[in-house]
């Protein structure tokens, strides 16, 4: 059987893919953000906060945790509707992407809080720091830098995770390969194309965030 392989039937529709590859970028981008702040508050949450506040912040790390991501995109785009709430395919793919880092970065970071010495914790009390004083200036800066790899290979998975967004129609990178072959009917050529860019996209992202981490967390 000869099969004939045509890339340039794809690469020719280079604006499509650009435009898939700037999203998928930007997902991740929010999804890092957020997904980090959110799972920063649930560390806290379970850490040093009251009995009443970690009781929902556990549902809903086992909730997403236990969950696909395709699953609570579909909930949050054809399932809030239903409540009165419309989102733009983009917004409920932001959400997605967000919720579902924020709770595997909760019990990564959370493992780091349980990597920080208590000496340093009773050094910021003895200087009269507040609770959140001494999380923010003294056990959030080692912990992460103790969990910075693994919060760095979450924040990958997410990023191919973004792949699923494709159906509810936002115009990241799966969606462009799927239209491209759609309408050309060149799908080995156009996934080839896109599994490619997925994994580029990774190899930067990884050593761009090992690179940053220092930079961003850890700068004296």
């Amino acid at each position: 059987m000869h099969i004939e392989l045509d890339f340039m039937a794809v690469l020719s529709q280079w604006p499509l893919l650009l435009k898939g590859t700037f999203w998928t970028l930007c997902l991740t981008a929010f999804a890092s953000v957020f997904g980090v702040a959110i799972g920063i508050v649930c560390a806290w949450v379970q850490v040093y906060g009251k009995q009443w506040m970690a009781w929902p912040v556990l549902v809903y790390i086992e909730l997403i945790r236990n969950t696909p991501l395709l699953i609570q995109l579909f909930f949050i785009f054809f399932g809030l509707p239903a409540a009165g709430i419309r989102l733009s395919p983009e917004m409920s793919s932001i959400i997605a992407v967000s919720v579902n880092l924020g709770a595997y970065a909760a019990e990564i970071i959370r493992a780091g809080i349980g990597g920080v010495t208590r000496g340093q914790i009773e050094a910021a009390t003895s200087l009269a720091l507040n609770r959140l004083q001494t999380f923010f200036h003294v056990v959030l800066p080692p912990a992460l830098k103790n969990i910075w790899p693994s919060l760095i290979n979450q924040i990958v998975l997410v990023m191919l995770g973004t792949s699923v967004c494709s159906q509810i129609s936002s115009e990241e990178l799966n969606y462009a390969a799927n239209l491209i072959q759609s309408r050309n009917f060149r799908g080995l050529e156009a996934f080839t194309i896109a599994a490619a860019t997925y994994l580029c996209i990774a190899i930067v992202l990884r050593r761009l965030l090992n690179r940053l981490g220092p930079v961003i967390f850890f700068r004296k």
